[in-house]
């Protein structure tokens, strides 16, 4: 007969006791980071991501107790900034971007080292780069009727520049529905393009409101519109693309946070947590407003519905211009 010894007993008393003992380890929360965090922004210093990378980088310093940097990787149509952070494949290497650098890639490029839905995992949203137009005060548009007047006036002697992603697309829309021909002028940064502005080598530009605004201040341009569904707050007077009468150039310009695919869920929600309490400021947002852009803070619920959307709006302006995923 088999029998329960004493120092059976005693084993698996420790055995339990042990377990309940480190319970409450896992409950801890989450010991991160550990070391500097890394922000990847796909545009360069100056632009509306940039300043929300470097202001919100600030906050979470500040609540982490870690260096948060921000590290520029424009150009390459967005896939050099999104090489770096999956070579990095690192929980403390994080993509600051918008959605729209990256959903139109399958339209435009036969083979990607990456998949958008397989290799960035939404974290949260942050804000909205308020997107406006601007014309060049040496073809005398103060409206989008006057350019759409002017473009079709002179077919294919305006030249323009728009940030590579879903601002081309919204831009192509845009020609294809009013019937124009213009010349588009390609960039690397195209935070130089405001310079070619301003200096009338570009009739007309599409872009952050935080990198058009330099050019207006000497009257060299005027924003005659913004892409967003409101009005932007510090410039009241400036309609939106749908008000003017031109629905084809609304955009909504989402930006937020990805990890890579490897990051736990614990992880993901820590970080969004921490980015929706971190932005939750008023200085914050009156800051944002200064450079063109609106706090639309969410976790990654949002940030992925929101994205969704996204989606599927690219999905109708490539069917209309005609185009499939390569």
């Amino acid at each position: 007969m088999f029998r329960f010894l004493p120092s059976m007993a005693a084993t698996l008393l420790s055995c339990f006791l042990g377990a309940v003992l480190f319970q409450p380890a896992f409950a801890q929360p989450l010991e991160w980071p550990t070391r500097t965090v890394k922000f990847i922004v796909p545009l360069g210093a100056g632009s509306g991501a940039d300043i929300g990378a470097r202001l919100l980088a600030l906050r979470l310093q500040a609540k982490w107790g870690a260096p948060v940097v921000v590290e520029n990787k424009p150009g390459g149509d967005g896939l050099i900034s999104i090489s770096t952070f999956m070579s990095a494949n690192d929980d403390h290497v994080l993509l600051f971007a918008s959605p729209g650098s990256f959903t139109v890639h399958p339209y435009q490029h036969e083979k990607l080292p990456y998949s958008f839905e397989r290799d960035l995992l939404p974290i949260a949203q942050f804000s909205n780069t308020i997107i406006a137009l601007a014309a060049s005060s040496t073809i005398t548009a103060v409206s989008l009727k006057d350019l759409v007047e002017r473009a079709k006036a002179y077919p294919g002697q305006l030249n323009s520049a728009v940030p590579a992603g879903i601002g081309e697309l919204i831009l192509d829309n845009f020609i294809k529905t009013e019937g124009l021909i213009v010349q588009k002028v390609p960039y690397r940064d195209i935070v130089q393009a405001a310079g070619d502005l301003a200096a009338g080598r570009l009739q007309f530009m599409m872009g952050s409101y935080a990198m058009l605004v330099p050019a207006t201040q000497g009257r060299q341009a005027t924003i005659i519109a913004v892409n967003s569904r409101k009005r932007m707050p510090k410039s009241p007077d400036v309609p939106t693309a749908v008000e003017a009468g031109f629905g084809s150039l609304e955009l909504e310009g989402l930006v937020g946070l990805f990890g890579p695919n490897s990051m736990s869920i614990a992880l993901r929600e820590k970080i969004g947590r921490d980015v929706v309490i971190a932005g939750d400021d008023a200085d914050l947002s009156e800051r944002l407003l200064h450079t063109g852009q609106v706090l639309n803070l969410g976790g990654a619920g949002e940030f992925g519905e929101s994205i969704k959307q996204q989606m599927e709006q690219v999905r109708a302006i490539a069917k209309f211009l005609g185009m499939k995923p390569k």
